[in-house]
């Protein structure tokens, strides 16, 4: 049975019973290959049964018969046989020793056809000492987009009153943007939030059964969470899962309000089209500070319907958030920021487990040196203290500000910005002349929180900072950068003369030479009492690098051209480096950096890597379709006993290779992991 209830003021959803299985049908109604009304369906009903002298660990049983109402459902007077299946002993048994690694084997980089349209996953091994132990692993699907769960289709796009939006032709909107997936134990039962990167944005929960004798997940029920209590989302990117067990969304690329149009012309953009179909195209319900924070996502499973709570933080600052991570003491926090002429942020909580309340930090960097990746002393620049409830009121209140109430503006002369006025080149717009008005200053650290660190001597030069991850046995963070050049160079991009990303502004990064395929770096953090944290990031340097494959893609590492199989205008970078590397995370008790894609013609086929920090060996451990990006991937190192390396396959087919796409479902999205793998038991 069906019912629609709203869980909270933050999360709307769908109940769906327990799962049925059509075994069996016959018959067409002509209508979008529904099974017609001139046959009966065999069904299945699964039940889980607690915990039995008989059954210690619990059982499943399944239920089966004919389903003579038609319903879709397997009532109890439909009932013909049961089956019951005691469940195995916790998977605790199973996992590996303190001191045993995971290991990967690469899998080949995809050069047919065939092996182009699959996901493939390298082998992996448990090495202990001397033993090695292969490890049944591949890639399972949890959900893919556009698959129906009840009457929430995953992926589908919703407006502020919870209704789908739909497309001329009827359809409902689906999108193939699946992003971040977090995996949430609360209390004995496992919750996953999944986030989608449109506009507007979406969020789903699932509840997940875990199979505790092979680890294996798969979707019980699924919610569509509301987001009309935080004026909805933008761009869901990269995410986290914080040390007290929350979803930590981002949304990215925030809207620029200094040149936010309203009326015809902002119907005619087609980003700001599509998230005013949200608001049902009324402008008065939003303006573009709504848009660009972190949103924590908190479940609570203590009652059979669980409930979702979000909350935007305003305390921490508005950018292109690609993600926020927070460090192991639960205050410190860094924030990277995706784009052209970005910076690198830190916020530290007044208190852990609290992102309510703190203090901003921007980065400055001091370079060290300007060969390859580059290498820089940090400071980082106090952008002031503020808290949520500070912020909300010019966000979403009766206090909402415009770009004018914050800053006054002037025009630049033969380069040159007024009296009274700072020069600063951020966000990839060139050179601009600001002042921030009187008395505004905490509201402008927040609000346009990279226009105000520029100002305030923090460097905004990045081009493409991705995501971050901690190293807890080195005490380093690791950062990707899908690209290195423009504000990176030195009046350059891509080694050729420009003025347009160091105009203005203040140079910091001088690198001498650019690297299209991107790079990951290291950051040492320390203790630093005065700011209150002992993660404090001191300097940052180079760890590994894309390899160009043709002269136009680097001078910053040799040129290595691809075999002839891959040296088809696709693969700019060589085929046995990464490629524009997106988001990264650490692999604790195995020493693995996993390093993920998102590349167009860097390589066709994007990549999931593994870098064994140990020995500084690369594995291939998992290629994706056509035209798909690898988001977001994220260890879990115990689960009941399980590990995890979720991972999201997005927009097969369209990012390149559309041409590709057979039209048969190819071009849905899949969200799932690769796993499971046994968890490490502690020392």
């Amino acid at each position: 049975m069906m019912t629609e209830s709203k869980l909270s003021k933050s999360i709307r959803a769908v109940l769906i019973s327990a799962p049925i299985i059509l075994l069996a049908a016959c018959g067409d109604d002509g209508k979008d290959g529904v099974a017609g009304t001139d046959g009966l369906s065999a069904v299945t009903k699964v039940e889980t049964i607690a915990a039995t002298d008989a059954c210690p660990n619990g059982a499943t049983t399944l239920h089966a018969g004919t389903d003579t109402n038609a319903n879709g459902e397997l009532d109890d007077s439909e009932i013909q046989s049961s089956s019951t299946l005691c469940s195995a002993e916790d998977a605790t048994s199973q996992m590996i020793s303190a001191t045993a690694k995971i290991k990967f084997e690469s899998v080949e980089a995809p050069s047919t056809n065939y092996d182009k349209r699959q996901i493939l996953v390298g082998n992996a091994k448990v090495v202990d000492g001397t033993t090695e132990t292969s490890l049944n692993v591949s890639y399972h699907t949890l959900a893919r987009s556009g698959d129906m769960f009840d009457d929430v289709a995953f992926g589908q796009l919703i407006n502020s009153e919870g209704q789908p939006l739909y497309s001329e032709d009827g359809a409902r909107k689906i999108s193939n943007s699946n992003e971040f997936t977090s995996l949430l134990p609360v209390g004995d039962r496992l919750f996953s939030v999944s986030q989608i990167e449109s506009r507007p944005g979406a969020m789903f929960m699932m509840e997940l059964d875990q199979n505790k004798s092979n680890g294996e997940l798969n979707v019980k029920k699924m919610w569509q969470l509301d987001m009309s209590g935080v004026d909805g989302g933008w761009v869901h990117c990269a995410g986290s899962v914080t040390p007290w067990n929350t979803h930590l969304a981002s949304e990215e690329y925030e809207p620029n309000a200094r040149s936010l149009v309203t009326g015809a012309d902002a119907l005619a953009n087609s980003g700001t089209a599509a998230f005013l179909e949200y608001f049902d195209n009324d402008e008065s319900k939003w303006n573009a500070y709504q848009l660009g924070w972190p949103i924590e996502v908190a479940v609570d499973g203590s009652e059979a319907t669980p409930e979702a709570t979000l909350t935007k933080h305003y305390s921490v600052g508005r950018m292109a958030f690609e993600l926020a991570y927070v460090m192991p003491d639960q205050k410190t926090m860094y924030m990277t920021d995706d784009g052209t002429n970005v910076g690198l942020y830190m916020y530290i909580a007044d208190t852990a487990g609290d992102l309510t309340a703190g203090t901003l930090y921007a980065m400055k960097w001091n370079q060290t040196s300007g060969e390859g990746q580059g290498a820089a002393d940090l400071t980082w620049i106090d952008l002031g203290h503020a808290t949520d409830a500070d912020i909300k009121p010019y966000v979403s209140g009766d206090s909402q500000v415009a770009f004018t109430d914050i800053f006054e503006t002037s025009d630049v002369t033969d380069g040159v910005c007024p009296d009274g006025f700072t020069s600063i080149n951020q966000g990839g717009i060139g050179q601009e002349c600001l002042k921030v008005k009187i008395g505004m200053e905490k509201i402008a650290s927040r609000l346009e929180t990279r226009r105000y660190a520029a100002i305030m001597g923090a460097t905004t030069e990045l081009r493409k900072e991705e995501g971050i991850t901690f190293d807890v046995t080195r005490n380093k963070l690791y950062l990707a950068m899908s690209e290195i050049g423009r504000g990176m160079e030195d009046f350059k991009s891509k080694g050729s003369a420009s003025n347009s990303y160091d105009l203005g502004g203040s140079n910091d990064i001088q690198l001498s030479g650019f690297n299209t395929c991107g790079g990951v770096y290291q950051l040492d953090v320390a203790g630093n009492t005065t700011m209150g944290s002992d993660y404090v990031a001191t300097n940052i340097s180079g760890l590994i690098q894309g390899i160009p494959a043709v002269d136009s893609w680097g001078n910053t590492i040799d040129v290595v051209a691809n075999a002839d199989v891959f040296n088809n205008g696709m693969n700019n970078c060589n085929i046995d480096g990464i490629a524009n590397p997106d988001n990264v995370t650490y692999m604790s008790g195995h020493d693995q950096l996993i390093i993920g894609e998102d590349t167009g013609s860097g390589h066709q086929n994007d990549v999931i890597w593994a870098l064994d920090l140990s020995d500084n060996t690369m594995a291939r451990i998992q290629t994706t379709p056509y035209g798909s990006e690898t988001t977001s991937p994220y260890w879990y190192p115990n689960i009941n006993g399980w590990a995890y390396l979720t991972s999201v396959v997005q927009h097969p087919y369209g990012e390149s290779d559309g041409d590709k796409s057979t039209d048969t479902g190819e071009d849905r999205a899949y969200t799932g992991y690769v796993g499971p793998f046994p968890a490490q038991k502690s020392e």
